[in-house]
């Protein structure tokens, strides 16, 4: 998915973009407006590790309003989302599951929703539905300090991926 801003799709591209393009582009790939506007201002990354070191150090000093704030773009898992998104394809395990586990979901995204006061975030990607309401299930035990460094670990896998797919590292 990538957007009319980087007609390439490289990391010399990215680099040379304009700020507010390469903001925007980032953007799709975590939707936390400090994240964008530190790795942006990094440029220029001379490799591919260069950025994901980066993207790294940028994750440990996010605080817990931009991680929400990127959650704010995340759709449940389960739900129907528009295609060609980054989201059809990384929860196309979900979409696939049987209707028990399809309702699972929905009933689990709504029980950690009132538990922790935001979606449910899994790097989805190569699950199955079952794998991800297991992981739901198991998350919903967890205290509040557990669960946000959890799902830190899961929105920073998610970027990493998309990042990976937008810039074809």
């Amino acid at each position: 998915m990538v957007s009319p801003g980087l007609q390439e799709s490289t990391l010399a591209a990215f680099n040379v973009a304009l700020p507010e393009t390469a903001e925007r582009e980032l953007l799709t790939c975590c939707a936390s407006e400090s994240f964008a506007r530190a790795i942006a201002e990094g440029r220029p990354y001379r490799e591919p590790a260069a950025l994901q070191d980066a993207v790294d150090a940028v994750f440990k000093t996010l605080n817990w309003d931009d991680i929400a704030e990127s959650l704010n773009a995340h759709p449940r898992i389960g739900d129907r989302v528009p295609a060609g998104g980054w989201s059809a394809a990384e929860q196309s395990g979900a979409a696939s599951a049987d209707d028990r586990v399809r309702q699972a979901l929905a009933e689990g995204n709504l029980a950690y929703e009132r538990r922790f006061g935001h979606v449910f975030l899994i790097c989805a990607s190569g699950l199955s539905g079952q794998d991800m309401l297991d992981r739901l299930q198991a998350r919903l035990g967890h205290d509040t300090e557990t669960e946000r460094a959890i799902v830190r670990e899961e929105l920073l896998k998610i970027t990493l991926l998309r990042l990976t797919k937008l810039l074809s590292l």
